[in-house]
């Protein structure tokens, strides 16, 4: 089972996160509504189980909550991915929005890097700073040992976060999906 369930507490944020790259329910309460829209579109179009429990000094700004779940949610797919035997390792997908598009590319090789590449229209969505969003998924990659570019265009800046969300959901689901031969690691060093 790739199952994993982890918890962090610091002084600004608590967070329990349970993600399941073989499927299930979406159950997410970050106390960012637009947050938990973003998660659940993710969960859902990746087809993971995925909970994500978190609370934060939000009265402060949505920042600590915003990047400590970027942090957790990739500590819990590290561990899904484990030594990443007979996993496919690389994914690429388009996907479009009405008029925004987003471009992921992900290698699950162990290594965290991230591209994020692309204009939003405002400086906010939902009450969260744009500039988040790639925080967030610096966070998530860094912590995964994932390398993902991530290239972006469009004039509803809910629309481009949308299509980033569930095109990372999706690029996420192929790259972990089983190669066919269990015993696998795809890597000319033999390991992640």
């Amino acid at each position: 089972m790739r199952r994993a369930d982890i918890s962090r507490e610091t002084k600004e944020t608590s967070i329990t996160i349970r993600f399941d790259p073989d499927g299930g329910s979406q159950e997410i309460q970050t106390t960012l509504p637009f947050l938990d829209h973003m998660l659940e579109s993710f969960g859902r179009h990746g087809g993971f189980g995925l909970s994500v429990a978190a609370t934060g000094d939000i009265r402060v700004d949505p920042h600590h909550t915003v990047e400590d779940i970027g942090i957790v949610l990739g500590m819990a797919i590290k561990e899904a991915i484990g030594d990443g035997r007979g996993i496919t390792r690389f994914a690429d997908v388009v996907i479009p929005m009405d008029e925004a598009r987003a471009e992921v590319a992900l290698d699950c090789g162990g290594r965290g890097y991230l591209v994020f590449d692309g204009s939003f229209v405002g400086n906010e969505t939902g009450g969260i700073s744009n500039d988040l969003f790639e925080h967030f998924f610096y966070s998530l990659a860094h912590q995964a040992g994932i390398t993902a570019h991530i290239v972006f265009s469009g004039r509803s800046d809910h629309h481009i976060c949308e299509s980033i969300f569930k095109a990372f959901g999706i690029c996420l689901k192929q790259a972990l999906t089983k190669s066919g031969n269990e015993s696998e690691i795809r890597s000319t060093k033999g390991t992640f």
